[in-house]
């Protein structure tokens, strides 16, 4: 018999919903039931984050105190980190490290926001005459946060963290697929000392749940993580209520990897860049433009680099890719790569599923890299959310830059250089909100994490975060 779960609603833990299987996607099998929430229970939801907000409990607390909550709920994190980090690997096929370290970075975030409680300051303003002008930062009010699969915890707390550090109500929808993390680590904020309806997970349709969430008319804020169409859906529905958004969105991260690299250290951070947690990352780095002198050596050094990249369930000890989130994430990525070839793509690794018997129910895929494709080729221009990576040589910087400029996308790029003035005019003229030198992929609570173009609108982390879970009041004093 599979586990039942609850979904958090109005400071209750309910159940008495219809159900839904979530399956481990390395076997395939159902491994609990979760209710499904409707309309009404977002109407419900919303209620009750209103009720939390208006209560003052939350929002005028001292902020020291809100503080120390936070401080207290990243600890309960870290303690509960093999706990949380062992049911996100079995629900979304990710290796145990890599949930483990999805789990502590979470914590890290927590840490880190728990800190700006209490440093949410205004400012004086000079004006004419005999008055006082200021501004206040008050806290934005009822926040919804959309969660994707790919980060269940660490992209949940990402949004979850600043919301609550300025003093704002969360209601959080996580992915379809991978809700089993989430409710879980909710317990734990329970525990550390949130008020009720402060923080509310809500399971369900992402259509139905997801979708009403945007559109209703008294949630204050909206946060996204996803797909470009579901950040338009999610934009269209805010816009009806002028509900200001904070959006990101896909990516087709570009290294460039220039003739004085170190080609070991490049292919390392290449393979991590798109074999960790199967590729399923917004900002992998999915393309590699290489200069032409080190073309196929590069390419060799990633083969070699790619073989020790052990494929299996996320519990074995020694995998390094485990499965996709999903059969039809796999059928989509295969798809893609298929796709590719028969637009001239050349598969130089993978490009399929194991053969291992062992690994037949999982929706596992090879570390594929594929050479030989035009700068149309659907799979250097498509996101395609899997271990795949493309490669093209380049012949001078220049043409590299506009080769990684020339994507919908705006997310994280990589350059690989040993010559800092060459680095750092590449990163000024990568159209990207992030863009790292020398190793990739990274980002720290502190930072922001930020895309341009069709990867997004506004940033995550760091005191931009805060910016958006606040807005600012003037007041003018006349003194006379």
């Amino acid at each position: 018999m599979t586990d039942v779960q609850s979904m958090l609603l109005a400071g209750n833990w309910v159940k008495d919903r219809p159900l839904a299987p979530v399956h481990d996607p390395a076997t395939g099998q159902v491994i609990a039931q979760v209710p499904q929430g409707n309309r009404d229970d977002v109407d419900a939801a919303v209620a009750a984050s209103r009720a939390a907000f208006e209560s003052k409990e939350w929002r005028t607390m001292d902020p020291a105190q809100r503080a120390r909550i936070l401080q207290k709920l990243a600890a309960l994190t870290n303690a509960k980190a093999a706990e949380l980090a062992l049911l996100e690997s079995r629900n979304n096929g990710k290796t145990l490290k890599e949930a483990m370290g999805d789990v502590r970075f979470a914590a890290w975030t927590l840490e880190y926001f728990a800190g700006w409680c209490d440093k949410v300051e205004g400012r004086t303003i000079p004006v004419p005459g005999d008055r006082l002008d200021y501004t206040l930062q008050q806290p934005l009010g009822v926040t919804a946060h959309i969660v994707p699969w790919n980060f269940p915890v660490q992209l949940a707390v990402r949004s979850i963290a600043p919301a609550l550090a300025a003093g704002c109500t969360v209601i959080a929808k996580p992915a379809s697929l991978t809700p089993l993390s989430l409710l879980a680590w909710a317990k734990l904020a329970e525990e550390a000392g949130l008020p009720k309806g402060v923080l509310q997970i809500l399971t369900g349709p992402g259509a139905e749940v997801g979708g009403r969430l945007s559109a209703h008319p008294d949630v204050d804020g909206v946060s996204l993580t996803g797909s470009v169409p579901t950040g338009v859906e999610v934009m269209r529905a805010a816009a009806a209520n002028i509900t200001p958004v904070t959006l990101e969105l896909g990516g087709k991260g570009a290294h460039i990897v220039c003739s004085d690299a170190d080609l070991k250290k490049a292919a390392k951070g290449i393979c991590f860049g798109i074999f960790m947690n199967a590729g399923q990352m917004c900002w992998a780095g999915s393309r590699v433009l290489v200069h032409e002198s080190l073309h196929a050596p590069l390419v060799e050094a990633v083969k070699a680099e790619a073989a020790g990249w052990k494929i299996g369930p996320g519990q074995e000890d020694g995998v390094r890719i485990g499965s996709m989130v999903s059969q039809g994430q796999r059928k989509s990525v295969l798809g893609l790569v298929q796709k590719g070839v028969e637009q001239g793509a050349k598969v130089v690794l993978g490009g399929t599923a194991p053969a291992d018997a062992r690994l037949a129910a999982g929706a596992f895929v090879e570390p594929t890299i594929l050479t030989d494709l035009g700068a149309t080729n659907a799979c250097w221009q498509e996101e395609i959310f899997g271990p795949v990576l493309s490669v093209m040589p380049f012949a001078n910087v220049d043409d590299a830059v506009k080769l990684a400029n020339g994507s919908q996308f705006g997310l994280l790029n990589g350059v690989w250089t040993k010559d800092l003035s060459t680095a750092h005019k590449v990163a000024r003229d990568l159209q990207s909100g992030m863009v790292s030198i020398n190793e990739y992929p990274v980002t720290f609570p502190q930072t922001p994490f930020t895309g341009w173009k069709k990867s997004g609108i506004g940033a995550e982390q760091g005191r931009d975060a805060m910016s958006f879970y606040t807005r600012t009041k003037n007041v003018n004093v006349n003194l006379g």
